[in-house]
């Protein structure tokens, strides 16, 4: 359910999932590269930690150390580096003019996006990578990718706001869709 709290993004596109290696990234680098031909292309990446979980792998075991450094409400650091097997380095080799990884708990997640949204310039694009971010603003589009057996929390509570539900990131022809003049 869409309520009128959530603010409008206009040029916003946020990339959901049901799970893991969905094709949210694979989606990402093809609307980087192709809407970078038009504007400046931004994008980020939201890890979403649980209070309960700061300071441990949400998936179990080591993990990848993401969580287990993470200490505040919240954090975001810009990515440097373009080369590397990180989302957020593929993303900024695709063409991105500057990629963000933000780290929050969910209460601050809306101060930690304001905080990187206000940097953007505001005719740039902004490629997000979160399911979570759906329920504080209103993207201009909202893709989520269904291709995963059972779907996790963060996914199910905000499906239902989905503008599009693809099964491979090759499924989306932004051709079809009618971006209007922003």
């Amino acid at each position: 359910m869409k309520t009128m709290s959530e603010p409008y993004l206009p040029r916003v596109i946020q990339i959901g999932s049901t799970g893991r290696n969905s094709g949210k990234t694979t989606l990402a680098l093809e609307l980087i590269r192709h809407l970078r031909q038009e504007r400046p292309v931004y994008s980020l990446k939201i890890i979403t930690i649980k209070p309960q979980q700061k300071g441990h792998c949400q998936r179990g075991g080591l993990g990848c150390g993401i969580c287990t450094a993470f200490t505040g409400g919240y954090e975001w650091q810009e990515e440097t580096v373009t080369k590397g097997s990180k989302d957020t380095c593929q993303m900024l080799a695709a063409g991105s003019t500057k990629t963000f990884l933000l780290k929050a708990v969910e209460e601050q997640l809306a101060a930690g996006f304001a905080e990187i949204y206000r940097q953007l310039p505001p005719e740039a694009w902004l490629i997000c990578e979160s399911n979570t971010l759906r329920k504080v603003v209103r993207p201009q589009l909202f893709v989520m990718m269904d291709n995963q057996k059972k779907a996790k929390p963060s996914a199910v509570a905000v499906f239902q706001q989905a503008d599009v539900v693809l099964q491979k990131a090759t499924d989306f022809d932004w051709r079809q869709l009618a971006w209007g003049n922003v």
